[in-house]
């Protein structure tokens, strides 16, 4: 098979390996056999949620569906040095304690890195970022070095989800949680359910991560109060409302789609937790991809319209973005 095939193409060649029919195929997705065959030629995009059909039809994940992206033989040594880093997370380095200051100036070049979609940056800085994060967490023992090690566990997330390195997509929120209990912070791990929502996301299981989240919101509303309370629930409602998108569930999504409005209208404008940043124009974004995964464009229309009533700026751009306004 020919690695270097993404998308559509690699579609095709998992399906003809496996001696299916576009015909078959499509009736197992439960897709018409023209976006199959548009999909398969390029004409159409692959979205999420007709991959993760597709990926159900077939009986692989999604990550084998995708495949995961080319790397260079240097990028597949610092993988290999991710991966390390991943696997001793419980053992910290003999060299002295990080300086706490210097991790997180390179965190937040992290950050920066993620923002610009600079893979190949990041994955340069990341295992051995890691690694002193793992040290100091586990030297200091306080509440900061188990959040800061939480946050850049969330990092190699995002890395991984993008790259679709999916074993360490598995293993990465698991740490981050790890991490997030060892001096409970409710907050902080509000946040990496998120992420492990996203790992259920990632691999088609939307019920499962549906259950994730629900437990999730739960315990926030429970521990938290205020626009912290606000905060990290609505970011758990972004997710539920994208799982539910996907799963074509309207009574589900729009559930999520209800709560994070309240929320957003709860929460500070300007309030950035962990790296995280939750906004009414988040939820405006959100609350499209999911009315597109529900095949409505109309309610998609209609949302826009609201946004630009709603007169805050940001969902203003957004409507005009979209070519509803001048």
């Amino acid at each position: 098979m020919d690695t270097a095939a993404t998308g559509g193409a690699h579609v095709a060649e998992l399906r003809k390996t496996r001696n299916v029919t576009q015909t078959a195929l499509a009736r197992r997705a439960k897709i018409s056999v023209s976006l199959l065959s548009k999909i398969e030629i390029g004409d159409r995009a692959l979205t999420p949620g007709v991959a993760a059909a597709i990926a159900r039809a077939l009986q692989i994940s999604l990550g084998a569906l995708y495949g995961e992206a080319e790397i260079s033989v240097d990028q597949g040594a610092l993988v290999k040095d991710l991966r390390t880093a991943v696997r001793r997370y419980d053992i910290p380095d003999q060299a002295p304690m990080p300086d706490p200051t210097q991790l997180r100036i390179d965190l937040d070049h992290a950050l920066t890195l993620r923002e610009q979609t600079n893979l190949t940056g990041l994955l340069r800085i990341l295992p051995d970022l890691l690694t002193r994060a793992t040290t100091y967490a586990h030297t200091a023992a306080s509440s900061q070095g188990w959040a800061l090690l939480a946050d850049v566990y969330s990092v190699v997330y995002w890395l991984a989800a993008r790259h679709r390195w999916m074993d360490l997509v598995e293993v990465a929120p698991t740490r981050q949680a790890w991490a997030a209990h060892q001096q409970p912070n409710p907050l902080l791990i509000a946040v990496g359910v998120q992420d492990r929502a996203g790992t259920f996301l990632n691999c088609g299981d939307f019920e499962g991560g549906l259950t994730v989240v629900d437990r999730a919101i739960v315990a926030a509303e429970a521990a938290l109060s205020g626009p912290e309370k606000a905060f990290a629930t609505g970011l758990l409602h972004l997710r539920g409302m994208t799982l539910a998108g996907r799963l074509r569930d309207r009574t589900e999504a729009q559930r999520h789609i209800d709560a994070a409005w309240t929320a957003a209208a709860e929460s500070s404008d300007d309030l950035r937790i962990h790296y995280q940043l939750f906004t009414p124009a988040n939820v405006a974004t959100h609350v499209l991809a999911t009315e597109e995964d529900l095949g409505h464009p109309r309610e998609v229309l209609r949302v826009l319209i609201s946004l630009h009533r709603r007169g805050n700026p940001q969902l203003v751009q957004l409507a005009k973005r979209a070519g509803l306004t001048g």
